[in-house]
């Protein structure tokens, strides 16, 4: 099953991606997926922030983790709706996520 996921890229086009439930991908793999500017360096370690997004609406998000945390409280940019895409499984809980990428520090 695929859930809808729409992410704003940095020159506010908004994309509309179809998200698959079952292949165990994470928000920075669905953006590199669809070609969007991830670049995913630390290959989804929570180690470079350069998947960092903005969270724009009210959907249950997995909770931060410590290694999430630590990340962000060093990354450029961060604002109180960051999150790591590569810390977000896609999962039918994600139906309508709305998220913003985040400037390239």
């Amino acid at each position: 099953m695929d859930v809808l996921i729409k992410v704003k890229d940095r020159e506010g086009v908004i994309h509309e991606l179809q998200a698959p439930t079952d292949m165990a991908m994470n928000i920075m793999e669905l953006c590199k997926a669809y070609e969007l500017p991830v670049e995913g360096t630390c290959g989804g370690m929570a180690m470079c922030a350069s998947c960092q997004c903005y969270v724009l609406n009210d959907v249950a998000l997995p909770e931060m983790g410590d290694d999430e945390e630590a990340m962000l409280s060093e990354a450029f940019y961060v604002k109180s709706n960051s999150r790591l895409g590569c810390q977000i499984p896609i999962t039918v809980d994600l139906e309508g996520l709305e998220l913003e990428l985040a400037p390239e520090s």
